[in-house]
């Protein structure tokens, strides 16, 4: 049945209208099916294909009709903004509360303590209620510490429970994986933390003693009766002062003897002398760094001891009279030290100053020594004559160290010139009649300067052609070893007569790019061996040619000309 509400009338009897026009009672589909699985839908539709009252509002004035109330009988309502969520990972993030305490730990099979008291740092961390126990450092306890337990939820109970921090408070016990640490005081933020919630914070409280350090912190009874001298103080007073001299060791009264620079430290701290040698280069003695060890030097024996034979037991302390002071140390003077006489000559600054503050009795007499040069002679170093091995710069090698090394070589000639070669025609000059009508290729390498020959093949002369000279530099006849002057390409002209290892060999022609690269570098060359390659090329009579109307076109006719100067007077 339909029914048919007039609008803005109340949903009451008499306020419904029947249809009777209508004939379809379809209800609408509620259920279907999708991949398998039932999913209900709310109907858009009533029954007979009436729209539903609900399909026409949309979403918000659904949510507006559910929160509206009648202003008449309730009054206005006041709205209460909502709260921003704040995760407690964020509101929480490094706030920290820190609690300080104890443990004991028993120790056995001990006479000298039966327990310990170990401190401890425990944090927790309001982000997640993890907690960690820190144990701080002490110095030479010879125990492991540091992180007793890593951050983690720390168990409270056998049921599951963990430890919040509204479990923790300043004198109660917190037992944790079978130790129970007592805490005794927390830092000034856990306290307005806690009292900020609620919770009233206990008064703190102090952490106890441990036996065992009281004990050793109490003085060690001395059985040695006080002395004047105060090693402590002047360890702590005269620690690293060292006097340094400068002194010769007069070492001439002993076979092959002679005098030796030495350096004597005497140290403040305990009145103990050392010796050094001072090396030189290439004395041809071992470099030993210490000729006296640091030790007490005895000035005076006493008299009882004097006609024992030192060389047989050493001297005791109890049969020394007196020790070497800085008194008896004076810069101008000769000291006898263990038997050796050692003359003191300078010092440094730090030792003038020492005598000036202390002794200022003693008067210091630098003294100037004259030493021995120890620069090496310059001698003069000859030069073997040259072997005929190898080149002249690599048997050069071989007499300026133990080790040769290859001679270098010029890298920017060698990239500049690579691949530039110099061609020449030539023919042997020789009075052996089978020589006749041999022809040559000599080859000029830029790059390296060096030079090789190739024979041309010639039939039936019974001579095998091929390479007549590998690549090799050929000095000029008359050149020395000691100053050796080379074949270059300003000595190749066409015509020139080219020694070789006591052959001799008459240039006849030459390439094109010999002539080009020449006149490139025409400033370096002889103008005869241009010359000489252009009459050998053919190219003499062009270039007179080419001067010749050069000359012409530089010259005008007079006639022109005068008509030239006519023209602007008409």
């Amino acid at each position: 049945m339909s029914v048919n509400m007039g609008h803005g009338l109340p949903f009451l009897p008499g306020n419904t209208f029947r249809d009777v026009t209508k004939s379809a009672f379809h209800r609408p589909q509620t259920l279907s099916y999708k991949n398998g699985f039932a999913l209900p839908h709310r109907p858009k539709v009533g029954i007979g294909q009436t729209p539903l009252i609900s399909s026409e509002l949309t979403q918000n004035e659904m949510n507006q009709l559910a929160g509206q109330t009648s202003a008449l009988t309730y009054g206005t309502a006041k709205r209460i903004p909502a709260l921003v969520f704040v995760p407690a990972h964020v509101a929480f993030d490094k706030k920290v509360l820190r609690f300080y305490g104890y443990f004991r730990q028993e120790v056995q099979h001990s006479p000298q303590e039966e327990y310990r008291v170990r401190s401890v740092v425990i944090s927790y961390f309001l982000e997640d209620d993890s907690m960690t126990i820190i144990e701080p450092l002490v110095e030479n306890s010879g125990i492991p510490q540091g992180k007793l337990i890593k951050r983690q939820r720390l168990p409270k109970n056998d049921r599951g429970d963990h430890y919040h921090w509204k479990d923790l408070n300043v004198g109660m016990d917190l037992a944790v994986y079978g130790v129970i640490y007592h805490i005794t005081h927390c830092d000034s933020y856990t306290q307005d933390f806690m009292e900020s919630q609620g919770l009233i914070v206990n008064d703190p409280e102090l952490t106890p003693v441990d036996p065992y350090i009281q004990h050793r912190s109490q003085p060690v009874r001395s059985y040695i009766s006080p002395t004047d001298i105060d090693h402590l103080e002047k360890f702590l007073t005269k620690d690293r002062q060292v006097l340094r001299f400068f002194a010769l060791w007069n070492d001439t009264e002993s076979l092959y003897g002679e005098t030796r620079p030495v350096t004597i430290h005497y140290y403040l701290v305990d009145d103990s002398v050392e010796i050094r040698e001072v090396h030189q280069p290439n004395s041809g003695r071992d470099p030993f760094p210490v000729l006296l060890r640091r030790q007490r030097l005895p000035k005076a024996i006493k008299p009882a001891c004097e006609p024992f034979p030192s060389c047989v037991l050493e001297v005791s302390p109890q049969d020394v009279q007196q020790y070497f002071s800085p008194a008896d140390l004076r810069v101008g003077d000769t000291v006898q030290l263990l038997g050796r006489r050692f003359q003191l000559y300078d010092c440094d600054d730090f030792t003038k100053t020492y005598y000036r503050e202390n002794h200022p009795e003693l008067e210091l007499r630098p003294r100037p020594v004259v030493r021995e040069s120890t620069e090496l002679q310059d001698r003069h170093k000859e030069v073997p004559p040259y072997n005929g091995f190898g080149s002249l710069e690599d048997s050069l090698q071989n007499c300026l160290s133990l080790i040769p090394e290859p001679p270098k070589k010029d890298v920017v000639k060698m990239l500049e010139n690579d691949h530039r070669v110099l061609r020449y025609a030539a023919r042997m000059d020789s009075q052996n009649p089978h020589d006749e009508g041999r022809r040559f290729v000599l080859s000029y390498f830029l790059s390296n300067d060096m030079i090789s020959i190739f024979e041309k093949s010639t039939r039936n002369s019974g001579i095998i052609g091929g390479r007549f000279l590998e690549k090799t530099r050929i000095p000029k006849p008359g050149s020395t070893t000691e100053k050796p002057e080379f074949y270059g390409p300003g000595d190749f002209a066409i015509g020139a007569t080219v020694e070789v290892f006591r052959h001799r060999f008459v240039l006849t022609n030459a390439d094109r790019y010999v002539l080009t690269y020449l006149e490139s570098i025409s400033d370096q060359i002889p103008s005869q061996t241009l010359t000489s390659l252009r009459q050998s090329l053919g190219l003499a009579d062009q270039e007179v040619t080419t001067q010749t109307d050069q000359v012409e076109n530089t010259q005008t006719d007079p006639q022109s000309d005068d008509n030239d100067r006519a023209e602007p007077s008409s």
